[in-house]
């Protein structure tokens, strides 16, 4: 069987420590794209996933969903509502790192929006 594709959205902290190693390191799992617009950050990741191609913007993982089996959202705070909510409409399944949204309201908007899926 092949490995479950990940794209990874942010390489800060949470994208760089904890995501992409996790993703790198378990069976079953690949790296295939990380989104990062920081160009130390895209040399980084070239460093350490040589594997993995490097883009700088999210639409792009979005508009080649095909080639991703999952999404993770660790960018910054305030678009992890926005880049959820697009991942699912590609039709790709998204883990987000915390918090998931500023308020429990919208927080169920998005469950309620992968569960229509």
């Amino acid at each position: 069987m092949a490995d479950l594709r990940g794209a990874l959205i942010g390489y800060g902290l949470a994208g760089s420590v904890f995501h992409a190693p996790l993703i790198a390191s378990t069976p079953g799992l690949a790296l295939a794209t990380v989104v990062t617009g920081n160009p130390q950050r895209q040399a980084e990741v070239r460093k350490a996933h040589p594997d993995s191609q490097v883009v700088s913007d999210p639409a792009e993982v979005f508009e080649r969903a095909s080639e991703h089996d999952f999404v993770v959202v660790a960018a910054p705070n305030d678009v992890h509502m926005d880049l959820a909510g697009r991942a699912l409409d590609a039709g790709l399944p998204v883990v987000v790192d915390k918090p998931l949204a500023p308020t429990a309201a919208e927080a169920r908007s998005l469950v309620e929006q992968a569960e229509g899926l």
